[in-house]
């Protein structure tokens, strides 16, 4: 039977000693980020068709990252094979596109194959490599210098440090053509729409309030019987009180009823307006629905009544239909 392996005892060296490493190798591209690298984002800014993003084995992994990070933050891009693309994938490139090559080593014979007709297309072409006198590095419009001082690997043969500088030069290109197009955190959240951040910020109040007979109102002549009923029917804490136009005049929460309980008054006969909250918080259906949790936080309330341009009811939510919506 078979002895179970167990971690030498040096292993948490080792660990911290990659990391160390691949550290290093990171911040040395500091140094690196001169012009070459706004040369190569000045032709992507410029560049009317895609982004093409392409590298083998490790190189690909990466290529297939980068790729992703920039088409979530706003520069359209998609990574292509090398080896796919010299037996059709290549029918994609146009001479409007950028094409970025990854290759340690920048002799890949996959992405050498597809150099000429790279640039018998017309498209630009940017190399990240280690080798600024590799094949790749000479043969590209731009090249970008991903070289490191050693591979966090003991045998120095797996690619690790080097990938790691190739993705974070990947990621200095995203986030500096992000910030040169403007691109904030709405159109974020629109290539998002299915995590938090796109939920928060793509969600309106128009979305998740109560509308027609689920809105809770009742008229200013309204007894608090009527009141109490209303609040109970529809299940949100609080009703509102308009007038005859559907203007809204106040509100009536549960915790007005608490409060009103202590004062021993006839619900049948006592009208609801007189201990109304008179000019209550509102909000737009066009609102975000982030809004309507900030003006909950802040005034420490939990219902809205919902009102249009001319303070007309036409909704009403709250704390719960937020969490609901996930908008919390």
């Amino acid at each position: 039977m078979n002895k179970p392996l167990s971690a030498a005892p040096h292993a948490l060296d080792l660990a911290r000693q990659v990391l160390n490493i691949e550290a290093d190798a990171v911040r040395a591209l500091v140094q690196r980020i001169d012009g070459n690298f706004f040369e190569a984002l000045n032709l992507i800014l410029a560049c009317r068709g895609r982004v093409i993003v392409s590298g083998m084995g490790k190189s690909g992994h990466i290529a297939r990252k980068i790729a992703a990070t920039m088409s979530s933050t706003g520069t359209p891009a998609y990574f292509v094979h090398p080896g796919e693309a010299s037996h059709g994938d290549l029918g994609m490139v146009t001479a409007q596109d950028v094409v970025i090559a990854l290759s340690y080593s920048g002799e890949s014979d996959e992405l050498l194959t597809i150099v000429p007709a790279i640039k018998r297309q017309g498209a630009h072409l940017i190399s990240l490599t280690g080798n600024p006198k590799s094949s790749l590095a000479l043969a590209a419009d731009v090249h970008l210098d991903g070289s490191v001082a050693q591979e966090a690997c003991p045998m120095g043969l797996a690619p690790t440090a080097s990938t790691t500088a190739a993705l974070a030069l990947g990621d200095a290109l995203a986030v500096a053509l992000l910030d040169a197009k403007g691109f904030g955190e709405e159109d974020f959240a629109r290539s998002h729409p299915g995590g938090s951040l796109g939920r928060r910020l793509l969600t309106h109040v128009r979305d998740i309030m109560h509308t027609g007979a689920g809105i809770p109102a009742v008229r200013e002549n309204a007894t608090l019987a009527d009141a109490v009923l209303e609040v109970s029917r529809k299940r949100l804490g609080m009703t509102a009180i308009v007038d005859e136009n559907n203007h809204l005049l106040g509100i009536y929460t549960d915790g007005d009823l608490r409060r009103t309980l202590e004062k021993k008054v006839d619900f049948s006969t006592t009208p609801v307006s007189s201990l109304m909250s008179q000019k209550p918080r509102s909000i737009s259906p066009d609102a975000p629905a982030v809004d309507a949790v900030q003006l909950m936080e802040q005034h420490n309330i939990s219902q809205l009544p919902v009102v249009d341009a001319d303070n007309k009811l036409v909704g009403a939510l709250n704390m719960h239909d937020l969490l609901k919506a996930k908008v919390i």
